[in-house]
């Protein structure tokens, strides 16, 4: 995931939740906020993955999670604007959604949310 920093502390998923900026499709619900410079120096784009009990047993919330992995790397690195965090969670139809179909899926969600470049 080259271009992308991955979010791996609870603070920083509760931070992103609690800006209450999100926009829901079929198969993923992205959270974004400004990132805090306090937290991190960087400019970059930060992404975090979440799939939650709801999703399925541990193997399909891993599918899941891998899915989302594969569709930020290919949208997010060229078109997801710089200095955001992002957080992408699963949703049931994450794991058996044709993979076009996430990727026009997460393209909606980044035009609906502003940060489209």
């Amino acid at each position: 995931m080259a271009g992308l920093e991955r979010l791996r502390r609870r603070t920083d998923f509760l931070r992103i939740a609690a800006g209450r900026r999100k926009w829901v499709t079929p198969s993923l619900i992205l959270q974004t906020l400004p990132q805090d410079e306090t937290a991190r120096g960087s400019e970059g784009i930060g992404v975090g993955f979440t799939a939650s009990r709801r999703v399925g047993n541990a193997v399909t919330r891993n599918r899941a999670r891998r899915r989302l992995r594969a569709a930020a790397a290919a949208v997010m690195t060229d078109h997801a604007a710089r200095g955001f965090d992002y957080v992408l969670v699963a949703r049931l139809e994450t794991p058996r959604r044709k993979y076009q179909a996430l990727l026009a899926d997460l393209e909606d969600a980044l035009r609906h949310l502003g940060t489209w470049r």
